[in-house]
């Protein structure tokens, strides 16, 4: 579990002997694809460490409708908000089977105590995530369902061999979680920009052959 816990950007600079304690009260599970590992709601009590797979945090409307707040690898962390007390302030689902590393609140809450670098790194983390939910906000308010798709899409792709491609394998439904648009919205609009010469489907990942233009 030391080595696990090693590698999560949270606890950089920390030897072994400062992470034994903590790898001593965390408790290790494996979890199936498509699994809810919490719920909007429910008691805070818990962190979770993400040590293999891939989970997603999202909030639901009554009517069954969702919003992707994000998705999270190896060496990520959630459930970090239970510092204050407070319920879950979203749900989360592993997207692949997982292993999560799960760390009570009062365990935690005792090692930052301890180590005011980690707490200084947490605080960082949560002004990053708070800028973030910043710029979501202002994407709803500001753009239309083509500037977010397009917004996504440009976030999320990377250059390889020259070219930007997004390796996630994002369905058209996954897509219209994340930007709050409903599927048959996001279908239309990667047709049309795959009708302009803006992206092509290739085995599964979405290729962007020119900069989508401001405004469609």
């Amino acid at each position: 579990m030391i080595d696990l816990l090693s590698g999560v950007p949270l606890f950089a600079g920390l030897n072994r002997a400062e992470l034994a304690p903590l790898a001593a009260m965390t408790v290790a599970r494996s979890y199936p694809r498509n699994l809810i590992v919490v719920n909007e709601g429910d008691r805070a009590e818990t962190l979770y460490f993400v040590l293999s797979g891939r989970i997603k945090v999202f909030v639901a409307s009554d009517d069954g409708r969702e919003m992707v707040l994000s998705t999270q690898g190896p060496g990520t962390y959630f459930g970090d908000m239970m510092l204050d007390d407070g319920v879950r302030s979203a749900s989360v689902m592993t997207l692949e089977p997982c292993r999560l590393g799960a760390l009570s609140r009062d365990a935690f809450r005792d090692f930052l105590a301890h180590h005011p670098d980690t707490a200084l790194a947490l605080i960082k983390n949560l002004i990053r995530r708070t800028r973030s939910m910043n710029d979501r906000l202002r994407d709803l308010a500001l753009l239309d369902v083509y500037g977010r798709v397009a917004k996504l899409l440009l976030s999320l792709a990377r250059e390889v061999d020259g070219r930007l491609i997004i390796e996630e394998r994002l369905t058209q439904q996954e897509i219209g979680e994340h930007i709050g648009a409903s599927r048959e919205m996001v279908s239309r609009i990667l047709k049309d920009l795959k009708a302009g010469g803006y992206v092509q489907l290739e085995r599964r990942r979405i290729v962007i052959l020119r900069k989508p233009p401001r405004a469609w």
